[in-house]
């Protein structure tokens, strides 16, 4: 079995407060859940209203198929969020 974890770093630079990051950060979730059937959390920057960190996590028997599915997350995400990506990091256990 192996198991993919991708974090990814967002800067939303229109973001006038907490309630504007949460709007996007929720819509991000909900849109990656329907499409890819991932797990997503938000994992650092709680409190600033500009930056996040969510980690997406995905599973396999096969490490093609899970490279796959993340690798298309992070293009989801880099196509589709009204912000900045400053970081994407995949880690296959």
């Amino acid at each position: 079995m192996v198991i993919g974890l991708l974090i990814v770093e967002i800067h939303f630079p229109h973001a006038r407060s907490l309630k504007d990051k949460r709007r996007e950060v929720s819509g991000i979730k909900s849109r990656l859940r329907n499409r890819f059937n991932a797990a997503i959390a938000e994992l650092d920057f709680h409190d600033m209203w500009q930056r996040t960190a969510l980690g997406i996590v995905t599973l396999n028997h096969e490490r093609l198929i899970v490279e796959q599915i993340l690798d298309a997350v992070r293009r989801d995400i880099e196509a589709n969020v009204q912000g900045e990506v400053l970081n994407a990091e995949t880690r296959l256990m």
